[in-house]
């Protein structure tokens, strides 16, 4: 099979995966999980993108900040996603649709990596993409990350005004004391 058959079919049933994993947030456009999909959708683009050359020249300061970036992604959805699980006190009573069931917080999550962004597992995409960008730095792989980057930037304002809608004056509070992806700076 020729590497180009190979990205397609990678492309089309990566697609259909994270369609499937989609599917009631891209019954809901303007939710944070409809702007979610097109992130994910970029980021398979880059991996599919840089597939071949991944790892090519391992010694390079692209490779270094590509594994960085890599390795900051995992900690940052590991702490994101334990917190929210540990402290969000997810339940069915938050009857919203679109979300996966951890994300039916009950209880403002607020300690932690909550303590300094607002949004870690959307920080994690974003060092993902950029990480896997930086594999094989291109011009089409930096405007599929600069397509993650809007998307998850559009997650970020989608999933703040949700949390505002159900949280309210103390959700407000908490993002007058936080960043969103990076502490103290954005």
């Amino acid at each position: 099979m020729n590497p180009e058959w190979i990205d397609l079919s990678l492309l089309a049933v990566g697609t259909v995966v994270l369609t499937w994993l989609s599917r009631k947030a891209l019954r809901h456009p303007g939710c944070h999980g409809f702007y979610r999909f097109f992130a994910w959708e970029a980021i398979l683009g880059l991996v599919v993108l840089n597939r071949q050359p991944w790892g090519e020249q391992p010694t390079s300061a692209h490779q270094s900040a590509s594994w960085m970036l890599m390795l900051l992604s995992i900690y940052l959805v590991i702490r994101g996603h334990g917190a929210l699980r540990q402290q969000g006190a997810a339940s069915e009573e938050r009857a919203d649709g679109a979300l996966y069931g951890f994300e039916k917080t009950t209880a403002l999550v607020t300690t932690g990596i909550f303590s300094h962004i607002r949004h870690p597992m959307y920080a994690s995409l974003l060092a993902l993409a950029w990480g896997v960008y930086f594999q094989y730095p291109s011009w089409p792989g930096a405007a599929l990350a600069g397509i993650a980057s809007l998307s998850l930037l559009l997650t970020a304002k989608a999933d703040e005004n949700e949390c505002l809608s159900y949280f309210g004056a103390p959700y407000a509070a908490y993002m007058r004391r936080t960043r969103r992806f990076i502490p103290h700076l954005f």
